[in-house]
C-alpha cells in the first residue's frame, strides 16, 4: 500500500516563497505520474500542478504557472513544489497524490499540509 506524506506547509507573507515536499513510500512503489492538488475552506479540491515520473514532463493550472514548479527525485520517491510569488488566494492545504502504474487516474492521497498566505 501506497503512504504519501507531506511537509514544508506553513504561513508566509504575500510575496513569499515556500517549498513542499512528499515522501512515497510502500512495497513495490511503482507511478507513472504525481502530482499536488489543493483544498480551499469551503472549495472543491483542484488541480495545481503534474509531473510524469519518468521523463519529467510537466503539467500546471493557470493560476500557478511561472509561479510554482513541481520536481521530482524518483531515486529517493519524493516529490517537491517550489511556489514563489505567494498570494492570498494560494492559502489552502496542499496534497500530495500519485498516479500509479496501471492506473488511469491519481490512485493515492497524502493527508495534505497547510500553507497560509498573509496579505
Amino acid at each position: 500500500q501506497v503512504r504519501l506524506v507531506e511537509s514544508g506547509g506553513g504561513l508566509v507573507q504575500a510575496g513569499g516563497s515556500l517549498r513542499l515536499s512528499c515522501a512515497a513510500s510502500g512495497r513495490a512503489f511503482s507511478a507513472s505520474a504525481m502530482g499536488w492538488f489543493r483544498q480551499a475552506p469551503g472549495k472543491d479540491r483542484e488541480f495545481v500542478a503534474k509531473i510524469r515520473w519518468i521523463g519529467a514532463d510537466t503539467w500546471y493550472a493557470d493560476s500557478v504557472k511561472g509561479r510554482f514548479t513541481i520536481t521530482r527525485d524518483h531515486r529517493y520517491n519524493r516529490l517537491y513544489l517550489q511556489m514563489n510569488s505567494l498570494k492570498p488566494e494560494d492559502t489552502a492545504v496542499y496534497i500530495c497524490a500519485a498516479q500509479q502504474t496501471g492506473a488511469s487516474d491519481f490512485s493515492a492521497w497524502g493527508q495534505g499540509t497547510q500553507v497560509t498566505v498573509s496579505s
